[in-house]
């Protein structure tokens, strides 16, 4: 069976039968493990995550918008808890790319979805973990004092970006919106050449580095001695994986969407299990010739959207919820974004164990974000690296990387999709149902950003 290395060890044979059957036989609850509640800190809860089908940009949601795709999140979330439209405190959703008709998606969203127009609503970004940062300002505001029930969540709508004129030809267009006399708009119109014409496409480079992420992530696996072999075995495994948690029903955090106008979708469109073959006969897409990263081992353009009900614990059982999960700590990281933009996984997870005192062996369930194939190898190998520990973490030892047969066990961003910010919705909620299908007691998520960042959360099943 293909073997996906780490240079001196290796992590796991692929075994196409770590699906929900596998899941079921082993079960990692330790009974003795200790509750991570905190003396007069408010339980936070994670009720219920819904998210639309994810699909490949430029397919059956291309004519929608983004808050079309976040109003049906919304929607569904409401169908699923049967929650008063005004008992909800507060509603936070991350994006990236904006739409500017809508630059509040939260709002727009929330108002279109029914919810009361008395509940204050606000939109975040920061990459790949707006969602994420859209739930922990929920927890921030329920630890406050200042709410019990928040709507948090996080949407991207790939199929249709903003493209912007060109600066010359947007000032000379607001020169003439400001002209008072015939002869001056005739002068600016005289003044536009050819060039004025050429559109501005949104910035698929770092902005501080001008490198594409895809690049980056080049680089990164040849710093951490990431093969070809390695980056399409771990990317068969996520699509593999993913299309057996969809046939076995697991992704039950999807709802189904009547798209106006065509299909209802019931299902992510992107997974597509395939051979180590085909995978092998795919280019480098970003260094040519001798890139490592393909289209088929990175994540692909996509629209969707999330939500989670995220409330107090006393507020829940009050209102006759019986929660999912406890959300417990949580830290974002920062580093270089020139050499390091990736790796905020290898950075957090150290980071958060420490906080939650606990250890990589106390985790039985892990959901890391897969931007790109290479990008989660690299990660693993600075985990299990002591050299990257003390020289970049400050740390005498190592944590070690995650044990595989806990490790995105029913696909990931690779397979499933990702929408830059609703992803980490996405994440949480599967964590808390991997928790309730496998027995375990807590899951870690983790993620990588844009701009050199990352998060990473602790997450404890709730007592069934």
């Amino acid at each position: 069976k293909p073997v996906i290395s780490t240079g001196s060890e290796h992590y796991f044979p692929f075994n196409a039968e770590w699906s929900s059957k596998g899941r079921e036989l082993e079960r990692f609850q330790t009974k003795s493990k200790k509750t991570l509640a905190k003396p007069g800190v408010k339980n936070i809860v994670l009720v219920e995550g819904v998210r639309t089908p994810f699909l490949l940009s430029g397919t059956t949601y291309a004519d929608l918008m983004p808050h079309d795709l976040a109003r049906a999140a919304l929607q569904g979330l409401l169908h699923k808890t049967s929650l008063p439209k005004d008992a909800v405190d507060y509603i936070i959703y991350g994006t990236v790319i904006q739409e500017v008709k809508t630059s509040n998606v939260a709002r727009e969203a929330s108002l279109g979805a029914g919810f009361s127009d008395k509940i204050p609503s606000h939109t975040v970004t920061m990459a790949c973990i707006s969602s994420n940062v859209a739930m922990t300002t929920g927890v921030g505001l329920i630890t406050a004092g200042q709410c019990d029930t928040i709507v948090a969540g996080g949407v991207e709508f790939m199929s249709d970006v903003p493209i912007r004129h060109s600066r010359k030809m947007r000032k000379t267009m607001l020169a003439l919106n400001r002209a008072k006399t015939l002869g001056q708009r005739l002068s600016l119109i005289g003044s536009i050449r050819m060039a004025h014409l050429t559109p501005e496409l949104p910035a698929v480079a770092e902005f501080s580095t001008a490198e594409t992420m895809g690049h980056s992530a080049d680089r990164l696996a040849a710093a951490f001695g990431v093969t070809r072999l390695e980056q399409d075995e771990f990317a068969l495994r996520s699509h593999t994986l993913a299309k057996q948690a969809q046939d076995a029903g697991l992704l039950s955090d999807v709802i189904s969407f009547k798209v106006p106008g065509r299909d209802t979708v019931a299902k992510d469109n992107g997974i597509r299990p395939s051979s180590m073959e085909q995978l092998a006969k795919l280019k480098p897409a970003f260094i040519k010739p001798h890139g490592t990263v393909t289209a088929a081992n990175s994540s692909f353009l996509t629209d969707g959207a999330s939500a989670v009900l995220i409330m107090s614990e006393e507020k829940a059982l009050a209102m006759g919820y019986k929660p999912k999960a406890y959300l417990r700590d949580f830290v974002f990281v920062s580093q270089d974004p020139k050499d390091q933009l990736l790796l905020g996984p290898a950075y957090g997870t150290p980071k958060v164990l420490a906080r939650a005192g606990l250890t990589m062996d106390d985790i039985d369930v892990f959901e890391f974000h897969e931007a790109f194939a290479g990008q989660i190898m690299a990660n693993l190998k600075a985990l299990d690296s002591d050299w990257f520990a003390q020289t970049y973490m400050g740390r005498k030892v190592k944590v070690g990387a995650p044990a595989m047969e806990k490790f995105n066990l029913w696909g990931g961003s690779l397979s499933l999709g990702h929408p830059f910010g609703a992803t980490g919705c996405r994440l949480v909620t599967t964590v808390a149902h991997r928790l309730l299908k496998e027995g375990g007691q807590y899951g870690l998520v983790a993620a990588c950003a844009a701009g050199g960042q990352g998060h990473a959360m602790v997450i404890e099943a709730y007592p069934q």
